[in-house]
């Protein structure tokens, strides 16, 4: 802690008193520059650095992953129960010694301050996080509610806010002339996310000195478009879908358009003493990124995730993938997003990889022709951490690397690039999609052990010991409590529906153990009768040995116990935020265990309400001299 500060330069003194280094950052001179010098601004920001890196050192973290691992080995069982077989199992009466009632109140009052005093202040419980030591069951589901808070990221205090991140690496830096509203070009989640992420990137450049991101997984370009028009770097958003990165450069080619004439607008209302307020309307009011669909985009990719509530689920014999889409989109809407197909290099056909060279080749041709002002570079590739950048980048600097929301083993081969990869300076990375990760030591899931590496674990102290969390646990880790919490995302009805006709499958058919799909039948259904005669014909059985009213008299018998169900999936939401954490907490680990790097940290860039998925790993390298950039000019 820095509680004075004396520097003395051409008879100036300065004397900073404050309780923090980030206090001392935000002070300026007793001069009339009114600008710490830039030696002692550096001074500042690497002492900072260091004292937030030895408030979570590599030790810290090791224990902290410790403290989760301990809680996860015993409410893990929770999250890995399969949805579908939750009444042919009868997976209440395997872990609950509670009525669903008591759950269902507890969680809904878990915030009441009185109750949380009372229950202090009774007779410590002979179990362990709530679970009873001899059975195993769980008895006490505030104790269990209590322990999820603690082992939470937000609980364990092991991540740095956005504000502290920015403050330690800003500089009084100039702003730029005219600046873009992502909320004209995209809907509120992705502006706030690209908004949030953008600063962040900027100031990371701007730190390390340099001019270049490498954005993965770039999807359809909206963090790249907004980095390069806004912050003036050059940025390659490398995406395996090619039809993303066409998509990219047609959005980018019309948002450069309009930010030529916001631009030029914005400084003729200014010069008017107007406050400046633009809309960007495009043949006849279509917006420049969504083609005439602003605003609806977001409305319409939830209805598709509401309504893929009965997706892909496959039969007994593999269960894994049977509460995939089912499970996902019931509990939580915008909790996944279909990714692109990442096809590795080896398993594409020679005329693919023909045809991808090709497009990179003239997009690099069209960008040198456009000149300077073309300042982001769409590439199709599929990325790893052995990618040779500069055989896709031939003006490869040192460079940025960064991800928002790549998804599965995505944001653990980015980690593995930013660190394999000299050239790399900084990595911000925003994972997402827990589901899709391989894990190398999960008994259920081995084919990444063939391909020599998992998305998870990522650090050598978890792969020591063979930690893996299960297939249905990471699938819960995607889940968003803080909506959850507030009456969001809660689909029950069709994960009440497919269990109940598991219990039909197993009773009248043996279909329950064959490998055909159910589909997306919930969503066309009328009626619970309706629901279980579609299923039966997409399972090609025969459904004339079931009378409407066998079929009614499953659904009236079981809907008497779907509290349970309920009450179930409100303790695997709790649980998600500590699985979500093992995981970030492994990648930071990760880069802890790095040699060559001056900071790490995780860090909640955006509000979890508006993206659940607000975890950043952020990282800066160190030059060989043990620096990066950081000498005073």
């Amino acid at each position: 802690m820095l509680t004075c500060i004396s520097y003395i330069k051409k008879s100036e003194y300065i004397v900073i008193s404050s309780s923090s280094l980030l206090d001392c950052l935000r002070l300026e001179r007793t001069s009339a520059s009114g600008r710490l010098p830039s030696c002692f601004t550096q001074v500042l920001f690497r002492q900072l650095l260091n004292m937030m890196s030895s408030s979570c050192s590599l030790t810290e973290i090791q224990r902290r992953i410790d403290e989760v691992k301990r809680f996860l080995s015993v409410t893990l069982s929770i999250a890995n129960a399969h949805t579908v077989e939750f009444y042919t199992h009868d997976v209440w009466k395997r872990f609950m010694a509670v009525s669903p009632q008591e759950v269902l109140s507890t969680v809904s009052s878990c915030s009441d301050q009185q109750r949380a005093q009372q229950h202090k202040e009774r007779e410590p419980s002979e179990t362990t996080f709530g679970f009873c030591r001899d059975t195993n069951r769980l008895v006490d589901t505030w104790e269990l509610l209590r322990a999820a808070k603690a082992h939470s990221l937000p609980g364990l205090g092991v991540c740095l806010s956005r504000d502290e991140l920015l403050q330690a690496l800003r500089e009084n830096r100039d702003d730029t002339d005219a600046e873009l509203e992502p909320d004209e070009f995209m809907n509120s989640k992705k502006s706030h996310e690209v908004q949030s992420m953008s600063e962040v990137v900027a100031c990371l450049a701007e730190r390390c000195r340099v001019k270049q991101v490498i954005d993965v997984g770039s999807g359809k370009g909206y963090l790249s478009s907004f980095l390069s028009l806004q912050y003036g770097l050059r940025v390659y958003g490398i995406d395996s879908s090619s039809t993303n990165t066409l998509g990219a450069q047609e959005r980018n080619r019309k948002l450069k358009k309009f930010s030529r004439v916001y631009q030029k607008h914005s400084k003729a209302v200014r010069a008017r003493g107007e406050s400046v307020e633009i809309k960007p309307e495009i043949n006849g009011g279509d917006d420049v990124l969504y083609g005439g669909r602003a605003g609806v985009l977001q409305e319409e990719e939830e209805k598709a995730l509401i309504g893929l509530s009965d997706v892909d689920l496959s039969a007994e014999k593999d269960p894994e993938p049977q509460t995939d889409q089912l499970f996902l989109s019931a509990l939580s809407v915008d909790a996944i997003h279909t990714p692109s197909p990442r096809v590795p290099p080896g398993q594409l056909t020679a005329e693919e990889r023909e045809r991808r060279k090709r497009e990179n080749l003239e997009r690099k041709a069209q960008n040198r022709t456009e000149g300077a002002g073309a300042v982001f570079s769409p590439l199709t590739s599929y990325v790893t951490a052995e990618t040779e950048l500069r055989e896709l980048i031939d003006e490869l600097e040192d460079a940025i690397v960064v991800g928002l929301h790549t998804c599965g083993d995505l944001a653990p081969s980015t980690l593995r690039m930013f660190v394999a990869k000299a050239e790399l300076a900084a990595v911000c990375s925003v994972g997402c999609c827990y589901h899709l990760l391989s894990e190398e030591f999960d008994p259920a899931g081995r084919e990444c052990v063939s391909r020599g590496v998992c998305g998870f674990p990522l650090s050598q102290y978890l792969r020591d010991q063979s930690w893996f969390c299960g297939r249905n646990a990471r699938m819960s880790a995607c889940l968003a409590l803080e909506r959850v919490a507030l009456g969001q995302g809660i689909q029950m009805e069709s994960l009440f529906y497919r269990a109940v006709l598991h219990v039909i499958l197993r009773d009248h058919y043996s279909a329950f153990k064959s490998e055909k799909r159910v589909g997306n039948v919930y969503s066309k259904a009328k009626s619970f009768v309706d629901y279980v005669r579609r299923a039966l014909r997409r399972l090609e059985l025969d459904e004339s040995q079931l009378p409407d009213s066998n079929i009614q008299h499953y659904h009236d018998t079981y809907r008497l116990r779907m509290d349970e169900m309920h009450a179930f999936n409100m303790l695997k939401v709790a649980l998600a935020p500590c699985i979500e954490g093992l995981i970030l907490l492994d990648r930071l680990c990760y880069l802890k265990e790095q040699e060559d790097l001056s900071f790490s940290a995780l860090v909640q860039l955006f509000d979890p309400l508006l993206s659940p998925r607000c975890y950043a790993v952020v990282g800066l390298k160190n030059n060989e001299d043990g620096t990066r950039s950081y000498t005073c000019t």
